[in-house]
């Protein structure tokens, strides 16, 4: 079903002979265009044409890769299938409106027709024309709007009951993408969390690194403050040598004085 409104979508953008492009652009990846020629038998100039008319609408998506070998690009394009259904549910919501308001116009009104041209005209219009056709002279006749109500009835149950196949459609499609967005939300912050992580073992690392520097430089200063104060203790307890050379000269002149 939901092929059956891609395809549906791509009628009303470029027309019936484009619809089989749905097949190929109904993919999760991006599509090479020169396959998608191959794949119609149209040149690729053909196929860009009808793709840039349906990207007109927003309705397909492109990507582009430069060619290594050749150094030009090359795009690659997909559906999107929910921008999609959302133009065909608006185009649904059109052509019910209108088929809405041409129900109440036959209800309402009364209309005449020439045999002759097959023209038909409002009950107003052929009075103003004394009933009389313009084209031809033959005088209008009043036309049974009963077969024709029934039809437009029957059209516009049709569109309803397609309209709310799309709505169920663009429901379960809005789900993926809603689904599709948080899978990708949620992957953002397993990244974030792994770089965090990451950034935090890191200071821990550099944390625990500069500690051991710090403990080390005390470790050494501690040894060094130790050192010192055993050579102060050291050089206390050594005794003082006593100077004899200075005491006897002292002795010697106190005597020759006397």
């Amino acid at each position: 079903m939901l092929k059956k409104f891609l395809k549906e979508v791509i009628t009303i953008v470029v027309g019936k002979n484009a619809e089989e492009i749905v097949e190929l652009l109904y993919t999760k990846k991006h599509v090479n265009e020169f396959i998608i020629s191959k794949k119609l038998d149209l040149t690729i100039n053909q196929t860009r044409n009808i793709l840039y008319k349906i990207s007109d609408h927003g309705l397909v998506s492109s990507i582009r890769k430069k060619d290594k070998r050749k150094g030009w690009y090359t795009y690659f394009w997909k559906i999107e299938v929910l921008k999609s259904l959302e133009f065909l549910r608006n185009d649904l919501m059109k052509k019910i409106e209108q088929l809405e308001n041409q129900v109440r116009s036959r209800e309402t009104k009364r209309f005449y027709v020439c045999d002759t041209c097959h023209i038909e005209i409002t009950e107003e219009n052929a009075l103003s024309n004394n009933f009389t056709c313009n084209e031809c002279g033959s005088i209008f006749v009043f036309k049974d709007n009963t077969k024709v109500l029934k039809e437009m009835k029957r059209a516009l149950e049709k569109l309803k009951s397609d309209l709310e196949l799309v709505n169920s459609e663009i429901g379960t499609e809005s789900k993926k993408v809603e689904e599709g967005k948080m899978k990708v939300i949620k992957k953002e912050e397993k990244e974030k969390k792994k770089v965090r992580e990451t950034k935090r073992l890191e200071r821990k690392v550099a944390k625990d690194k500069l500690k051991k520097t710090d403990k080390k430089t005390k470790t050494s200063v501690k040894k060094s403050k130790t050192a010192v104060k055993k050579n102060k203790m050291k050089s206390k307890s050594k005794p003082a040598k006593k100077l004899k050379g200075k005491t006897s000269k002292g002795k010697s002149k106190t005597k020759g004085k006397k």
